[in-house]
């Protein structure tokens, strides 16, 4: 009798911490489940992409323009189903904006095709080789390699943007008074991935 009143006790306590732990653990935020596109191209790692877009062997492109459906959001990433494939976008590198923001910027209403086939073809040939030229908007350029990390570009009216192709290979894409690509700066190995060659 005292066995079974034991074990009875010790489930009922194990239950109790489970549910007071379930409690107090912070729910994921909130946020709209949309149906778009995916704003830029963006390199993944099978089944995870992150906002710093490395270019990392092992890794594939997914295409600017990809249909794209947010799931699910959690603490520091949105889950997302690209043209059917199950997706985690992870904030590593952004987190001074909201989670929701942040998912914004990547699952975008308008197909960002439509805008691609209405610009000069050596811009729209750029961005689907995931390159940058000179002359490009920003716009474009965020098209063609991502949005640069927030926690590097607070600001996107900054005459400079940040970006990696991989820990080492850092370059600068910078703009003119008219927010129009004036040079690309940086090390061989990241011009040589990501600067678009003349037509």
């Amino acid at each position: 009798m005292v066995q079974r009143l034991a074990a009875a006790l010790l489930a009922a306590t194990s239950i109790l911490s489970a549910t007071v732990a379930q409690a107090q653990r912070p729910s994921p935020p909130p946020g709209p489940l949309t149906d778009g596109f995916l704003c830029c191209n963006m390199r993944t790692y099978g089944d995870s992409i992150s906002d710093i877009n490395y270019d990392e062997q092992g890794t594939s492109v997914v295409a600017v323009g990809t249909p794209a459906r947010i799931t699910a959001y959690d603490f520091r990433f949105f889950n997302v189903d690209l043209a059917g494939k199950p997706q985690r976008i992870k904030n590593d590198y952004s987190r001074n904006i909201t989670l929701i923001d942040f998912a914004q910027r990547y699952v975008v209403t308008e197909d960002p095709k439509r805008k691609i086939a209405s610009f000069p073809p050596a811009v729209g040939a750029a961005i689907v080789a995931g390159k940058v030229m000179p002359g490009m908007t920003r716009e474009q350029v965020l098209m063609a390699i991502g949005y640069p990390v927030a926690s590097e570009n607070p600001s996107l009216d900054a005459p400079i943007w940040r970006y990696w192709r991989d820990s080492w290979s850092e370059f600068q894409v910078n703009f003119d008074e008219k927010g129009l690509v004036k040079t690309v700066a940086g090390n061989a190995v990241a011009l040589s991935r990501v600067l678009a060659t003349a037509p």
